[in-house]
């Protein structure tokens, strides 16, 4: 049989070198725009920025109320006893409807006042990380969360949803930790090119647990941890967040000492910009996208 003869193609063999040369060119665009920060791709800011968080002055507590375009968010609702100012808030903004709710854990000056936000507001999901909790403040809750959405939903790290044009990360959320304060949601909100990180109470030991898993925690406001305790906002910790403002939610001549003055002493090496709601009552601030503004 005879052998088929090799032949060359002389006009390939002329062309593979720019042939190479494009695949290269596409797979270095491919590097560049693939290799983006995936949080802000995610967040797509509106022709018309929307976006403000009202820190709330709730004294030795916390709450906030988050909007953006068009959607509202609650984060905590401080004390039994603050309800009444939760009311007032949501009431002066025209809230009447909450698509998500956080309670970033069970103790009663984060879950106190949630429930008379529930009395006077409707809601889509309700997030926190336990479902059960011994005391009547979180009963109250749950009763108020189980009529608006029929049960609470208890996040997992690494999930994520859209908030308006923002999109907010679940950084942690261990409902088996033997401490209440170490079972706190940790999110992450996005806004285009601004971000957001409330921290609940987690304290040193969460903080750590985020670092050895190098999840993505820089941010340009840190809603200070703990109410500024000394058991959180750490130096590696406040290192890796690098935010250019930061919110402490306190009460005034408190019996804990909060904010530590060790807190106040790295956030200022840090040469953050920080605000205080025992000084000024309640702070907000504003997104464009791109920077944030507070009034």
């Amino acid at each position: 049989m005879q052998k088929e003869k090799k032949t060359n193609n002389p006009s390939m063999a002329k062309y593979s070198w720019l042939i190479a040369a494009i695949m290269i060119v596409l797979y270095g665009i491919y590097l560049l725009f693939g290799g983006a920060d995936e949080a802000e791709t995610r967040a797509t800011v509106s022709e018309n920025p929307d976006f403000s968080i009202i820190f709330i002055d709730v004294g030795q507590a916390d709450a906030a109320l988050l909007r953006c375009e068009g959607e509202t968010m609650l984060i905590d609702g401080g004390n039994v006893a603050d309800s009444s100012t939760i009311y007032t808030v949501l009431e002066k903004n025209g809230v009447t409807h909450l698509d998500y709710v956080i309670c970033t854990h069970a103790h009663e000056d984060h879950v106190g006042g949630l429930s008379g936000a529930l009395q006077n507001c409707t809601a889509d999901k309700i997030f926190c990380p336990v479902t059960d909790y011994d005391s009547k403040a979180f009963r109250n809750f749950v009763k108020y969360a189980e009529k608006q959405c029929g049960e609470i939903t208890v996040p997992k790290p690494g999930e994520e949803f859209a908030f308006g044009g923002a999109v907010v990360d679940i950084l942690a959320c261990d409902p088996s930790a033997a401490e209440t304060n170490h079972t706190s949601i940790v999110a992450k909100i996005t806004y285009g090119e601004t971000s957001f990180l409330f921290t609940g109470d987690a304290e040193e030991e969460v903080e750590r647990m985020l670092l050895e898993q190098n999840v993505d925690l820089s941010a340009t406001v840190l809603k200070v941890g703990h109410h500024g305790s000394s058991s959180s906002t750490s130096y590696w910790f406040l290192n890796e967040v690098m935010p250019r403002y930061a919110v402490i939610s306190v009460g005034r001549d408190n019996s804990y000492g909060h904010p530590d003055e060790r807190v106040l002493s790295r956030l200022r090496d840090a040469n953050v910009t920080v605000f205080r709601t025992d000084e000024i009552g309640d702070v907000i601030c504003t997104s464009d996208g791109k920077t944030v503004t507070f009034q």
